[in-house]
């Protein structure tokens, strides 16, 4: 990777961390190559087209399978990235820093606090935003292929975090909260510890709450013995299914239940209704969280800047 290009701390900071650089382009070639195998492996079986007019699998692909594996592994791993860029920030390029004194060498050359900490911000940025951007492409490039697939649904959490913009939030979040974690406590471990432990509850607090945002399409039907009358639009996701009664109320369970054809005799049950997200609410969503996680990355930011500002005027 060259360097001729970059002067001063920004130059320092690529050459001191070059081989985790070197790694992280080799961790996105990687994924293209892996991928991109699967993809011309499964497309030496195309589809077939039945008498009824469906096209199915090949029954000897045998690298479709594989494709799905590596696409949900894919899905797994990506939830992995704001992690290790939180981690690695916090504490070998900031709080180890401290740590060993290596920080005081920079200040002796004529750099100041803010270009140290920017320098290290910058190369940090500029790296996690291209290799996720990668990342985004070579992922794309399998789930077009398995998007059908169940866990590989457009709501669910692998291709909602990487096709879009919400990855890419995630881990601006993660240089921003590693940097001032290692600021405040200086000490590798700790800040390693704190710095993952507010990016994982940031990431369940926002998948707990992420369907909440926008309010889900309701559609009613007639309820009826043994059965559902209501059927999910493909890609959608379910949020709550049930019984309205006559005055309105919603009742618990998704058809009348009573053998002699009568729905629950205790109540007045009137209709089956079913609350879902439509394909069209991903991206709306998509956009809320990214302006969420991008607020606090800011002001974690903002927080590490006036930190050193006050520890090193």
């Amino acid at each position: 990777m060259s360097t001729l290009s970059l002067k001063g701390p920004t130059w320092v900071t690529v050459r001191q961390y070059r081989r985790t650089l070197w790694l992280v382009l080799a961790s996105v070639a990687g994924a293209f190559a892996v991928i991109g195998a699967l993809r011309i492996w499964d497309a030496q079986y195309p589809d077939v087209l039945t008498e009824d007019g469906f096209l199915v699998r090949d029954q000897f692909n045998s690298g479709y399978p594989w494709l799905e594996g590596a696409m949900r592994s894919f899905s797994e791993g990506v939830l992995a990235i704001p992690f290790v860029v939180a981690l690695f920030v916090a504490g070998p390029m900031v709080a180890r820093e401290f740590e060993s004194g290596t920080y005081q060498l920079s200040l002796t050359q004529s750099v100041s606090p803010v270009s140290w900490l920017r320098s290290k911000l910058v190369v940090a940025t500029a790296t996690v935003l291209g290799a996720v951007l990668l990342l985004t492409g070579a992922y794309a490039l399998g789930w077009v292929r398995a998007s059908d697939e169940y866990s590989l649904l457009r709501t669910d959490s692998g291709p909602y975090l990487v096709l879009g913009t919400v990855l890419v939030s995630y881990t601006l979040l993660a240089v921003a909260v590693g940097a001032l974690a290692g600021l405040l406590i200086r000490r590798t471990l700790v800040a390693m510890s704190a710095a993952g432990l507010f990016i994982g509850v940031t990431l369940i607090v926002l998948d707990t709450n992420r369907w909440n945002f926008l309010t889900p399409v309701t559609i009613t039907g007639e309820a009826v013995e043994d059965a559902s009358t209501l059927m999910l639009p493909e890609g959608a996701l379910m949020m709550d299914q049930g019984l309205l009664t006559s005055d309105g109320r919603r009742l618990e369970g998704w058809f009348c239940g009573d053998s002699g054809g009568v729905c629950r005799v205790d109540e007045a049950v009137s209709a089956q209704y079913l609350d879902y997200h439509p394909v069209s609410h991903v991206l709306p969503t998509q956009l809320i969280e990214t302006g969420i996680v991008l607020a606090i990355a800011a002001l974690a930011a903002f927080a590490a800047f006036r930190v050193l500002r006050a520890r090193h005027p």
